[in-house]
């Protein structure tokens, strides 16, 4: 899901590298949940959030849709986002303390927050929200140690890979008035990179890279 933003009003006015510094370190957020409430259907999630969630919690993609995450429409194309407590709002994963359960394996988005992404020419930057995270004594910590993500390179090409090939999906989605050929650009999707389950024996950078290059061909001859 973009954002139109305007990059003044919500960051520091700096974009940021892997290897620079970066205002985002809240102390392991001692006290504080207030980024894991109210969230609504924001947090969506990409094949690697739901492969890391599936394996730690020994659960399907279908497990997951009971409890933990939902569906919904974004730009036209159906996927996962996690669930929120009806009654609290709270993330369905914050224990009776105010704490991440999966924190070891919590989505990306919530692993680069207060970071956002920047996407142009084909990459992207981070950059810092200044008025999202309500912690006002954060300090400087290199982005790559605050991500917390291995084969980092690896994740940076998947992150962009992933983007731009759901962004050209939205896109055709949006375009279109046939209801059927959106349901089957969403169904595509879901069955492509989310229920059919990822070896955990094998990497799963080239397991996706395989399903998209696949993917790439098979959809636009589909279409």
């Amino acid at each position: 899901m973009e954002r139109q933003i305007c990059m003044e009003e919500v960051s520091d006015g700096r974009l940021y590298g892997i290897n620079d510094m970066v205002k985002a370190d809240c102390h392991d957020c001692a006290g504080c949940s207030a980024c894991c409430q109210g969230m609504g259907s924001s947090i969506l999630l990409d094949p690697l959030d739901i492969f890391r969630l599936s394996q730690h919690l020994n659960r399907t993609f279908e497990g997951l849709l009971e409890d933990r995450i939902e569906l919904n429409v974004v730009d036209g194309v159906i996927l996962p986002n996690l669930k929120m407590q009806e009654d609290t709002e709270r993330c369905v994963f914050l224990d009776e303390t105010g704490r991440c359960s999966v924190h070891a394996f919590r989505p990306g988005i919530c692993r680069i927050f207060p970071l956002g992404r920047i996407y142009e020419n084909h990459s992207f930057q981070y950059f810092l929200q200044v008025n999202e995270c309500k912690n006002t004594s954060r300090s400087k910590i290199k982005v790559k140690k605050w991500i917390d993500t291995p084969d980092y390179r690896k994740n940076e090409q998947f992150i962009t890979d992933w983007h731009y090939y759901l962004k050209g999906l939205q896109k055709l989605a949006e375009n279109t008035q046939d209801g059927g050929l959106r349901k089957e650009i969403s169904m595509y999707v879901l069955n492509t990179f989310y229920l059919q389950a990822y070896d955990p024996a094998e990497d799963f950078y080239s397991q996706f890279g395989h399903r998209l290059s696949l993917a790439r061909s098979n959809f636009r001859r589909q279409v």
